[in-house]
Formats: C-alpha cells, sequence, structure tokens
C-alpha cells in the first residue's frame, strides 16, 4: 500500500519536473543532477552501512553462519541486478541511438529496430531473474 501511495506523490512531481525541464532546461537538468548525487550518495551510504554496520545484539545471538550467507545472498542479488541493469542501460543507449539513425532514413525499419531496443533491455531481466533464483535459495 505504501508502494502506490509513493508511486501516486511521484506523479506530479514528475510532470512538474518536465515542465521545469521545458521552461528552464540549464536549471533544472542542474537540479536534477544535485538529486541524483544526493540519492547516489545515500544509496552508497546504506550499501556500506548494510555491508560494514553494527550487527543488532539479538540478531548476533542466533546463527552466526546463517546471517552471513543470508547477507551474501542478498549481497550477490542486488550485484546481479545492478550489474545487469547497468549493462541493459549501455546497450538501449547504443541499440536506440542507432535504430533512431535507421528510423530517420527508413520508417519502415521500426519493428525490425525495436527488436534489438527489446533484446538489449531483455539483459535487466535476466539479472532480475538471477536474483530471484539466488534468494529463492535463502
Amino acid at each position: 500500500m505504501t508502494i502506490w501511495v509513493l508511486a501516486l506523490l511521484a506523479i506530479p512531481v514528475g510532470f512538474a519536473v518536465v515542465l521545469g525541464l521545458r521552461r528552464n532546461p540549464r536549471r533544472w537538468m542542474r537540479r536534477l543532477m544535485f538529486l541524483n548525487g544526493v540519492i547516489g550518495f545515500a544509496a552508497v551510504t546504506f550499501l556500506v552501512l548494510a555491508i560494514f554496520g553494527p550487527v543488532a545484539p539479538a540478531f548476533a545471538q542466533t546463527a552466526e553462519d546463517s546471517s552471513a550467507s543470508v547477507g551474501q545472498a542478498y549481497l550477490a542479488a542486488s550485484i546481479a541486478v545492478a550489474g545487469s541493469s547497468i549493462g541493459a542501460a549501455i546497450a538501449v543507449a547504443y541499440t536506440g541511438a542507432a535504430s533512431i539513425a535507421a528510423i530517420s532514413e527508413k520508417p519502415e525499419m521500426f519493428g525490425r529496430t525495436m527488436v534489438f531496443v527489446g533484446l538489449a533491455e531483455g539483459i535487466a531481466i535476466y539479472g532480475l531473474i538471477i536474483a530471484v533464483l539466488i534468494l529463492a535459495r535463502v
């Protein structure tokens, strides 16, 4: 339920950003880059705390071996998703640019070029499947 509330809040913010980018693109791009940096810094901070942070005493008294393997499984799943998403983003960037160039010369090539862009997006889905398989064994 909370995710839907956050998603509903993100819709007007997205429209405001799009309108701001149309009115004053330079200022809004700086704002978005700053926001992206803040979110990235927070993500790295949480990752470092999750890996090297203190262990709660109640959790430490359970089983040390299982907690270490669970943490490693979560880390492996996150690396699989992150790596495949970054790879898919790079692949979509190149194939998307090439497909736009091909479509501008021959508009009837749209269907063929979108197949390659879709295959590039499939890389992220493969990473997500690997993460689900890893977490299913925990």
